[in-house]
């Protein structure tokens, strides 16, 4: 008579999460930044980071990205180390600052992205998708606004079609509509590409209409998790504590 078998159901296969970090500390300056954070970002989802000045949003999305090393602990991405899919992110920091008087135009910089030849025409299309004229790419990079240079700066990042796409703070700058735009070509990005995005926000009314998961930081991981979750009252005012103004929405 045959054995049974050992495995009687099937197992589903889980694929790594995108991003998974393990005991994250820094210290800057004897002054503790992050304290043993540890958190997993699921592949294909959106997720926002919040939390208020100084609780360490930007810190942290420069460790995931490599910027900053750890005091200690570790990343993965896609389940492997940093170093070997730096090329899978796509990353907008809140700040670019370069010279304004630098004569290069916005499609000269747009090609930086990449290190292969894109055609003009996809040029625009991602410059459409940001809510940007195609006209905006003979301008000089120079005389852009704030609104629209982050938007250039988001459109570089998707040009080379990253698996993860980090944007520290992209609504910097752009009036309500464009942010509406800007959060629904995210949404776009995750449902119709599979794209893991990561934003730091302030705006909490925008978050609790469009992300999967909202982690709440202040030096150490407060919550995590969906948003009727971690968006109550109470755990904002635990978040934020007596800076109630960074999480009331005025728009």
């Amino acid at each position: 008579m045959p054995k049974p078998s050992k495995k009687t159901t099937k197992q589903k296969h889980v694929s790594a999460p995108a991003i998974a970090v393990s005991g994250i500390s820094v210290v800057f300056d004897g002054h503790q930044v992050l304290d043993n954070v540890t958190l997993k970002i699921p592949s294909g989802s959106f997720s926002a980071i919040i939390g208020p000045n100084g609780s360490g949003k930007s810190t942290l999305i420069k460790v995931i990205t490599g910027l900053i090393k750890p005091m200690a602990g570790q990343v993965r991405v896609l389940g492997r180390h940093l170093h070997d899919v730096r090329h899978a992110i796509g990353y907008v920091p809140q700040k670019f600052d370069f010279d304004r008087n630098f004569p290069i135009t916005v499609e000269e910089f747009l090609n930086l992205a990449v290190h292969k030849h894109v055609l003009k025409g996809q040029i625009e299309s991602i410059v459409e998708d940001v809510g940007l004229s195609d006209a905006i790419l003979e301008q000089p990079l120079g005389v852009l606004s704030g609104g629209q240079l982050q938007r250039v700066l988001i459109a570089q990042a998707l040009l080379k079609q990253p698996s993860i796409l980090i944007l520290d703070e992209p609504a910097s700058g752009v009036d309500i509509t464009g942010e509406e735009q800007l959060m629904s070509l995210f949404s776009r990005l995750v449902d119709e590409q599979g794209t893991t995005i990561v934003l730091v926000s302030h705006d909490i009314s925008s978050v609790a209409k469009n992300v999967d998961q909202v982690i709440c930081l202040n030096k150490k991981l407060v919550c995590a998790g969906s948003p009727s979750k971690t968006l109550s009252k109470k755990q904002l005012k635990q978040l934020f504590g007596e800076h109630k103004e960074l999480y009331h929405h005025h728009h």
